[in-house]
């Protein structure tokens, strides 16, 4: 059933946007600050870039993970950027000039892109999955059908584009009932990125 493989491209997407990245908190800030229609934009394209990414990742998985793995400076830049992000997220001051506002409405196409294809860890993640299907038998590389990956790839931009979804309404659910709501998501994420770059620094240091 060549169908199956539209829903593991689903299903993998889905695995892969729902951990709370740079495009999660991009849709609900925009979600938040504008209006859904606004991260929708951020969507659409972030989900161009998964598909990307993971096309990218099956064309040449093996050399993309053994050079993760001897280059320990790329390991160290992500606790540095992770460091950063957290720490602007956690003083982030919320601007009301309506010129910058506008300036954002005009470029989330290119915000949803840029954030989903510059992304490290979604690459190793596609990498890891690749090897994971691979292990379970299930047949999936470029000299396979146009049907099968046009399926795949399919169901990795539908899971992206629903998983951003999903995330634009629950925040919209939250902003009904909780003041302030972008403040403190900014506040948490940041703690939540800080956190993650100490635990990773301390995992490079004891390997």
């Amino acid at each position: 059933m060549i169908i199956i493989y539209l829903i593991i491209g689903i299903i993998t997407a889905i695995v892969s946007a729902l951990p709370f990245g740079a495009s999660n908190i991009a849709v609900i800030n925009t979600t938040l600050k504008q209006n859904a229609k606004q991260a929708f934009k951020i969507a659409i394209a972030s989900g161009i870039a998964e598909v990307i990414l993971s096309y990218y990742a099956l064309h040449c998985n093996t050399v993309i993970k053994e050079f993760f793995s001897d280059n320990l400076w790329v390991q160290i830049t992500l606790v540095f950027v992770f460091f950063i992000v957290g720490g602007f997220l956690f003083f982030k001051k919320f601007p009301n000039d309506k010129s910058e506002k506008k300036q954002l409405i005009q470029s989330k196409y290119v915000t949803g892109f840029l954030l989903g294809i510059i992304n490290p860890p979604v690459l190793i993640y596609w990498v890891i999955t690749y090897g994971i299907l691979k292990n379970n038998d299930i047949v999936l590389s470029l000299q396979s059908s146009f049907s099968v990956l046009f399926l795949f790839f399919f169901g990795v931009y539908l899971g992206k584009l629903l998983t951003l979804y999903f995330y634009s309404r629950i925040s919209i659910l939250i902003k009904n009932e909780v003041q302030n709501i972008a403040f403190m998501i900014n506040k948490v994420t940041g703690v939540l990125l800080i956190s993650i770059s100490f635990i990773q620094a301390i995992k490079i240091y004891i390997t």
